[in-house]
């Protein structure tokens, strides 16, 4: 049994997700609470596996809380938001970087034309992060460097890259921040992102990653031209891919790894059309999605980076990576920055 600790400060919401989640028989409600002070408490007394946490709390509200129980007594925590507006979503994701690991909608009621799907996402969602046993507080990224050595290789085969596609699951908002923030606004290619969350919660996504990117950073439009220095991320239930004349194609084709967008889609297509010219970078996550697709990407001449073991939340898709020969460099977020940084060099920016 995984036992779940509710907290929201209505008493409907605590009713509903109570009803919800305890219809699970794998799961198991041990206990609620009405605000960020209650949460902290029943962590420690409790134990839960995995706390559902809502935002907008009297007291202390749910970013606080969950600074303060990944700080003191680290428990898988996934945001339950009753809104997915831009505004509200950008909020939620402040608690990513406390220390959640995802942010989903609270499903909307019965009558709802979307209220079986919600409820399987949200059950779902519930028992995949109470798997993830080891959760860490994400630091600010020191200013790390590769290697001399590799810094040269890199350099080298950096020199006529065109694209940047960047694949993530469960613990990648934070780490995608980490690195976009580290970017030049002169960064001289386009990145295009596919990031695994639950639908509503993108535009927000992007709203949160500018705040601290010095590159724009938009939710794809189909058919609109990639920019050198801007950053794309897929829209709710379409995969990203490349296109010819750099553009931007967007697809409803058939789900990938069970997953719409797919890392598998965005890496497919940009070997295809980039080939050799591109990074294929694919971070923290459960799963398989990109894995095969960054090696063909390797085999076709592209830069493919994973992120390592130590920083990854669930290094699934990294290790799966690793495990099919994928992966030309095994690094740090900081030193992922670092190589991207690279790609500026010779063209007017950052030296390493």
């Amino acid at each position: 049994m995984i036992k779940v600790l509710i907290v929201d400060d209505s008493a409907v919401a605590r009713e509903f997700l109570v009803h919800i989640l305890g219809s699970d028989p794998q799961l198991e409600v041990v206990g609620t609470a009405r605000d960020g002070e209650e949460a902290i408490e029943a962590a420690m007394r409790l134990k839960p596996d995995v706390i559902t946490m809502d935002i907008h709390m009297p007291n202390r509200d749910g970013f606080e809380a969950t600074l303060r129980i990944m700080e003191t007594n680290p428990i898988p925590i996934v945001i339950v938001s009753g809104s997915s507006t831009v505004k509200e979503a950008a909020t939620a994701f402040r608690a990513v970087e406390a220390g959640a690991l995802a942010v989903i909608s609270r499903p909307k009621g019965i009558g709802d034309p979307e209220y079986e799907r919600t409820v399987r996402e949200l059950i779902q969602t519930v028992k995949l992060m109470a798997e993830v046993k080891v959760v860490r507080r994400w630091p600010h990224l020191k200013k790390e460097q590769v290697t001399q050595t590799t810094a040269k290789e890199i350099k080298a085969a950096l020199a006529e890259v065109k694209v940047v596609a960047i694949g993530a699951s469960t613990g990648g908002p934070l780490v995608l921040q980490a690195i976009l923030s580290r970017l030049p606004k002169e960064f001289p290619v386009p990145v295009l992102i596919v990031q695994h969350m639950a639908a509503g919660f993108v535009h927000g996504f992007a709203e949160w990653l500018a705040g601290s990117s010095a590159l724009p950073v938009h939710v794809a439009v189909n058919n609109e031209p990639f920019l050198p220095g801007h950053a794309y991320l897929s829209p709710d239930g379409f995969h990203i891919g490349a296109g010819s004349g750099n553009r931007i194609m967007l697809s409803q084709s058939e789900p990938e790894n069970g997953l719409r967008p797919s890392v598998s889609y965005l890496f497919r297509s940009v070997a295809q059309i980039f080939g050799k010219n591109a990074v294929g970078i694919l971070l923290t996550g459960m799963g398989k999605d990109g894995a095969k697709e960054l090696r063909l990407m390797k085999d076709k001449g592209a830069i493919t980076i994973v992120q390592d073991m130590e920083s990854s939340v669930v290094h699934g898709m990294p290790g799966e990576a690793i495990s099919l020969g994928a992966a030309t460099y095994v690094l740090s977020p900081g030193k992922i920055a670092d190589v991207l940084i690279s790609v500026t060099n010779g063209k007017g920016g950052v030296r390493l």
